[in-house]
């Protein structure tokens, strides 16, 4: 009977350190588990869903994109998200509930009653067999006074009564015995369950992130639909083609209202385009005209403000309104040394920009072909135009620093706007409505213009290619001696500044 307890004592000795060690992980794991939880654990679904934080932030943005409203986009973006937290809200609940009951119950079933039962049952058995030992030595010294006693029958009787409680301490010890046993052999058998939690939490964990993406990926192009659609994108350093399709336009918005402005007040300003404005002013009328507003009026009495927004929207540009496709064609075509071939040239590059960049293009010339017609007041000639406006219509793709790009294109740029301006009606015959958007009010014309010079004399007539025929004429040869005399102002200290674009 010992050495079977002994041998009972020796397998629960192996298996102590064991359970106490999962014991302490399991609790261990649970408490951390708990806290990772965002609801109340042991609350139902509906209050557990109420008390997630994706759900107070769910609230905060559907109740922020009622306040901003439908005409906002921030506030539909706010809506249509702060339904999706909501969904994520749900799915979050409905994962917090299966872990709690598939794993973190389980688990603390594990650490809070089916080990410390073993424990318990084996503290139970040391005891009993402590009782066992008393009443066995109780006997064995019973016995041992019937052989030197007088008493015989006295001394049998009491040892008779002690074996009988040696017998019941031993079937107590059995039994505990057996009921430890059993604990033990269904801890062993089970341990494969027990470890299938931790399976469980990871299977549920991407079941939780699967639905969750689906719910992501299923509101994502809702939501991206909508920030396509909305029209109200900066326009500077957007592309043009870009811009215009957004705002519905044919003419970018900084362009004609620009244009529009420098019609009512600025046409004889002096210096247009070189004098620099105000930083702070020139930065609200970008800011302004980002976020298309009307309200335009403070800006018509600073012509040189909206002068530097123009010069800015132009030069922001991803790519020059020139393009870079043709920049090597535009180079090539200003360098042909015949002035009447050089025009033609400078047709045919032009005559191959698409469509939106053209008609910004032959937009921007009419407005400065009619801006140099007040020169002798103005004092901005076709070639001090195209000085200071060119490099921000037309410049290489890969560039060094500032004053090498100046000193490298500068010239060349200067060759191509300078002739584009000054026959502007030549490259563009057709009429220009600069109103095009019919939103401003157009200037009320001059009554005459008996001082300026009339820039595109003698050039309508000029042939296209594919009829250009006859001699270079007198009008070319005039054009040849006005562009020779246009370079040598690129020195001038009037115009210095206006190579900073």
């Amino acid at each position: 009977m010992k050495k079977q307890f002994n041998r009972m004592k020796q397998l629960a000795n192996q298996t102590l350190i064991s359970e106490l060690l999962v014991r302490v992980v399991s609790h261990n794991t649970h408490k951390k588990m708990v806290s990772c939880l965002q609801g109340h654990i042991g609350a139902d679904a509906e209050k557990r869903h109420k008390k997630l934080p994706l759900t107070a932030l769910s609230q905060a943005m559907i109740e922020g994109g009622n306040q901003l409203g439908e005409d906002s986009l921030i506030g539909k973006m706010m809506e249509v998200c702060g339904e999706a937290e909501n969904r994520l809200a749900s799915e979050l609940m409905q994962h917090e509930l299966q872990i709690e009951k598939d794993v973190l119950d389980p688990l603390s079933q594990l650490a809070e009653v089916e080990i410390p039962n073993i424990l318990k049952q084996r503290k139970q058995l040391a005891k009993l067999v402590l009782d066992y030992d008393s009443a066995r030595a109780r006997w064995l010294q019973a016995t041992k006074s019937i052989i030197s006693g007088t008493n015989t029958q006295a001394l049998t009787a009491k040892a008779d009564l002690l074996k009988e409680e040696v017998d019941e301490a031993m079937n107590k010890v059995e039994l505990c015995k057996d009921q430890l046993a059993a604990d033990m052999y269904s801890f062993f058998s089970k341990e494969g369950d027990y470890a299938h939690y931790f399976v469980t939490l990871l299977e549920a964990q991407a079941d939780y992130h699967r639905k969750s993406l689906t719910v992501l990926e299923s509101v994502l192009p809702t939501i991206q639909a909508q920030q396509d659609s909305w029209n109200e994108k900066p326009a500077f350093g957007t592309g043009l083609d870009e811009h215009l399709k957004r705002s519905g336009r044919e003419i970018a918005l900084p362009i004609e209202a620009c244009v529009m402005m420098l019609l009512e007040t600025g046409m004889k300003e002096e210096g247009l385009f070189r004098i620099a404005a105000g930083a702070s002013k020139l930065k609200k009328l970008k800011a302004a005209l980002d976020c298309y507003t009307s309200q335009l009026e403070e800006f018509y009495s600073d012509p040189h403000a909206v002068a530097g927004a123009l010069k800015s929207y132009l030069r922001e540009l991803p790519e020059p309104l020139m393009t870079y496709q043709l920049y090597d064609e535009w180079i090539q075509a200003s360098s042909v040394s015949d002035p009447d071939k050089r025009l033609q040239a400078l047709w045919v590059v032009c005559d191959k920009l698409p469509k939106n960049n053209k008609n910004n293009l032959r937009y921007l010339v009419k407005f400065l072909a009619k801006l140099a017609q007040e020169s002798e007041l103005n004092k901005m000639t076709p070639s001090n135009i195209a000085i200071v406006l060119g490099p921000n219509l037309l410049w290489a793709k890969t560039e060094g620093s500032l004053a090498e790009m100046a000193a490298a294109t500068s010239v060349h740029v200067v060759a191509i706007v300078e002739p584009i301006i000054q026959h502007g009606d030549w490259f563009f015959p057709e009429d220009v409505e600069f109103n095009v958007s019919g939103v401003f009010v157009m200037p009320t014309p001059a009554s005459n213009h008996n001082n300026h010079l009339d820039y595109d004399s003698g050039t309508i007539e000029r042939k296209r290619p594919g009829s250009m025929v006859g001699p270079e004429n007198d009008t070319a040869r005039a054009f040849s001696h006005h562009a020779h005399t246009s370079f040598s102002l690129l020195s001038s200290p009037y115009l210095q500044a206006s190579y900073i674009r």
